[in-house]
């Protein structure tokens, strides 16, 4: 009777497992970058802002029915701006962590899990999922490339459909659309 359950057990392993090549996301070579553009009459004067957002973790299965799932520690969240001094960088990094952005204390995980990949050439992907950020979930499309050992590519988010108002002062404001690029590496 053992023998036979582990059989079982053996061959439905191999059946479903031959097509799934499921993969943990290499959280020390990947990366999200978020591109923050801005408006407004005096959008002159002002900084477009460029956000690093560490993978915190994440699965990928690359098989014959590709899905991802990454997981981002929004108190990771890191402004980079090269234009802007310390003291800048900082002010708008209290911002966009604070209560009125990504209110990170109390959303800390922002969430992408995939419900489709469809073929959109040799090695590029059109994925689509949904998006948790700030406690609420959106869909989002994606078109992913594979080259060189790695999965890039770009979404755009507008900040209002997760009840974020875009920050800023009279006259210049950061843009409702956020630009999304990602590199993301697989473990072996």
């Amino acid at each position: 009777m053992r023998r036979t359950a582990f059989a079982i057990a053996a061959l439905l392993t191999y059946v479903l497992g031959v097509n799934a090549q499921q993969h943990n996301i290499d959280t020390q070579h990947s990366m999200l970058t978020i591109h923050v553009g801005k408006t407004g009459a005096f959008s002159g004067l002002g900084h477009e802002h460029e956000v690093r957002a560490p993978i915190h973790n994440g699965t990928a299965d690359v098989g014959s029915h590709p899905a991802v799932e990454i997981h981002v520690d929004a108190r990771e969240l890191r402004v980079i701006d090269k234009d802007a001094s310390e003291k800048e960088r900082a002010e708008v990094q209290k911002t966009m962590l604070g209560p009125e952005v990504l209110d990170s204390e109390h959303h800390q995980e922002i969430v992408f899990k995939s419900t489709v990949a469809e073929p959109a050439g040799q090695e590029r992907w059109t994925l689509r999922g949904n998006l948790t950020l700030r406690g609420q979930t959106r869909p989002l499309t994606l078109q992913v490339t594979h080259k060189d050992g790695a999965y890039a590519g770009e979404a755009a988010v507008k900040q209002t459909d997760f009840g974020i108002k875009p920050p800023g002062k009279t006259g210049i404001r950061a843009k409702d659309e956020l630009r999304i690029v990602f590199d993301v590496r697989l473990t072996p």
